[in-house]
């Protein structure tokens, strides 16, 4: 089984809250909240396929220059193994809408525990709020 390269952007808004999507159901992880991203395709870094991903499916435009690595994860489901590359978004334009249809979730820090994630992203998450209080809002731009 081929492993899936992913690119996943955290993105935070100026009141300290953190933008999550909904998977849909008929996907892997279906009905699920995750940081919004896709997967990198064969001729792309994992940065530029950020990038397009959230533009894609959120409508914000982003610069591969503004996408920080946060955490690398590889991850084995049974039916499904993922790299994961988690960035934080340091400037992005535009507002987050669902482009695909799928809902999104500006949610406090201390409340994404409350939604269910992929367990992919618990690590993720985990970091995430350990760190929390040298977290800065990134600006949009």
């Amino acid at each position: 089984m081929a492993r899936v390269e992913v690119a996943a952007g955290i993105l935070i808004d100026g009141d300290g809250n953190i933008l999550l999507a909904q998977r849909a159901s008929h996907q892997h992880q279906g009905g699920k909240w995750e940081f919004p991203g896709g997967k990198v395709e064969d001729d792309e870094a994992p940065e530029q396929a950020l990038c397009r991903e959230l533009h894609e499916e959120l409508g914000v435009q982003v610069a591969p220059h503004d996408c920080q690595l946060f955490q690398h994860i590889v991850y084995d489901y049974p039916d499904k193994q993922v790299s994961l590359r988690f960035y934080k978004v340091l400037r992005f334009s535009g507002a987050p809408k669902g482009v695909e249809g799928q809902p999104l979730s500006w949610v406090n820090a201390q409340q994404c525990q409350d939604y269910t994630l992929p367990k992919a992203n618990t690590p993720v998450l985990e970091a995430l709020l350990k760190d929390w209080p040298n977290s800065k809002p990134l600006s949009s731009v």
